[in-house]
């Protein structure tokens, strides 16, 4: 007893100096940080998250989930079918006049499983291969997997499509790389080893910038110099390539191009709005979406806090936040946050789902405030499924959302300038009352204010969608970057294929 009361005062008293961002000297903070998090572990309070087998709204009837319709895209072809060529202004990359022989490439990333890096993985793996270049994917781990199977759902999705794929640490990636032998390397979020190998192997390797966080405190003079191995980079966003070479002025900036993340297509079927809502529970209630892991980046603390304001003005209002709770502590500051609401049965908290598509369907709008984003696949897959979105200023929001007001609303930052963003001044906001609350209100609240609008609106959203994130723009273009490898050659801004 005494033990369990000495554990309660110590984890008050942790969270606490979490939440005020009290700092400790780092002699006191890893040993106390160590212990917090195995004391979270082992909580209950990840028995509150309640799984997709419950309704949202406690004591409703839920729908048999075999009953949910499924439909079909409805003049899909018909919208693609005029599709321009495909042309990015902002690429400053183009390929000779060649004929396009086959071609190996090997993605390489450092995650497989449930995010959205890994999703762009799994999206370029399969789709290159209609353009004549063949694919397998390394998820290169500190441990490897024991048969170096990939362990992480979407890796195992990879092999269910056919697609070679494996998960392994340096020791045995080395020498798999070396057999593999690819023409070109696709790096996303890849390990220095695997550079280290290319650069030994004399391989092209063009790295992916998905965003800043992995240069957030960078030492930008061993960037640079770890630069000028890189055959050349792609951001996903025009944001994250400024931001970029705001860092690394020295690179050239003609090697490093701008090209967007696009919808697969394939796996986001179509769901019915009513069958899906009965399956949740939900009846005329608003219902927002948010697909966001819980963690410091997607700011689901303050999306929250905030919601507690929309729900007083907006009592019919709901939220769902659907992702995995890859932070334990930032994931108990929320859990303590929802039950101190006098409006907790309107906030839901729940795991990843492995088919969005059919909460999108269900939901009437999308919300995403994190602090920092490269391109979200989320929001983009929530305006493809005809939902008007609000998202907070990271890269690719203004891309997708633009400025007309006619797709959702893009609000400030949570900290005024996403120029700011890192991890430091993230910590700072993380629970304090952020700058863009009002904003994100109001933009919320407007939403739920239009609804009959937007629901008339939807079809139109959905057709804009398809031909605007259509697979074949982002395919076409990586196709275009990794063939730069086999010409050996960047050419002029504006020269033609």
């Amino acid at each position: 007893m005494i033990r369990q009361t000495v554990g309660n005062i110590f984890k008050t008293l942790a969270f606490t100096a979490q939440r005020f961002n009290i700092r400790l000297p780092t002699v006191i903070l890893t040993p106390l940080r160590l212990l917090l998090l195995k004391l979270v572990e082992n909580k209950a309070d990840f028995q509150d998250v309640a799984d997709w087998s419950q309704p949202l709204i406690a004591g409703r009837e839920m729908k048999d989930a075999a009953e949910i319709s499924i439909m079909a895209p409805q003049n899909l072809e018909a919208s693609i079918i005029s599709l321009p060529p495909v042309k990015n202004p902002s690429d400053s990359l183009t390929l000779a006049k060649k004929p396009q022989k086959s071609l190996k490439c090997l993605l390489v990333t450092s995650a497989l499983d449930a995010g959205g890096m890994d999703e762009v993985v799994v999206f370029l793996a399969r789709g290159l291969l209609r353009y004549n270049i063949q694919t397998a994917v390394l998820h290169a781990s500190m441990e490897g997997s024991p048969d170096g199977t990939p362990s992480g759902r979407l890796g195992r999705l990879l092999l269910e499509y056919g697609v070679e794929a494996v998960e392994l640490d340096p020791d045995r990636g080395m020498p798999w790389l070396e057999a593999w032998r690819p023409d070109v390397i696709s790096a996303h979020g890849a390990p220095s080893w695997v550079l280290d190998a290319a650069t030994r192997l004399s391989i092209p390797y063009f790295d992916t910038l998905h965003g800043m966080h992995s240069h957030f405190g960078a030492d930008w003079a061993i960037e640079n110099e770890r630069s000028q191995r890189l055959t050349g980079i792609v951001a996903v966003s025009e944001l994250v390539r400024q931001q970029y070479l705001n860092g690394n002025p020295a690179f050239p900036p003609e090697r490093i191009v701008t090209i967007p993340n696009s919808v697969d297509a394939e796996r986001r079927i179509p769901c019915d709005r009513n069958s899906f809502r009965s399956h949740l529970g939900i009846q005329d209630e608003y219902l927002f979406v948010s697909l966001a892991r819980h963690c410091l980046q997607k700011n689901t603390y303050g999306l929250v806090a905030a919601f507690a304001d929309v729900v007083a003005l907006h009592p019919e209002a709901h939220l769902v936040i659907a992702g995995r709770p890859d932070d334990p502590m930032y994931f108990s500051q929320l859990l303590r946050l929802r039950k101190s609401l006098a409006c907790k049965d309107r906030i839901h908290l729940r795991d990843h789902m492995p088919n969005p598509a059919q909460l999108l369907a269900a939901s009437d709008g999308f919300v995403l405030n994190s602090f920092f984003e490269g391109w979200s696949l989320a929001s983009m897959e929530a305006l493809y499924a005809g939902i008007p979105v609000v998202l907070s200023e990271v890269g690719g929001a203004r891309e997708q959302v633009g400025d007309s007001n006619e797709r959702g609303y893009v609000i400030p930052n949570p900290l005024g300038d996403p120029l700011r963003v890192n991890w430091e001044t993230m910590r700072e906001a993380s629970y304090a009352r952020q700058v863009n609350r009002e904003t994100l209100i109001a933009a919320i609240s407007s939403l739920i204010t239009n609804r009959e609008t937007w629901l008339e609106g939807r079809q139109r959203l959905i057709s804009e969608s398809a031909v605007r994130f259509h697979p074949d723009i982002s395919l076409s273009n990586h196709a275009r970057v990794l063939r730069t490898a086999t010409y050996g050659e960047f050419l002029r801004v504006g020269e033609e294929l």
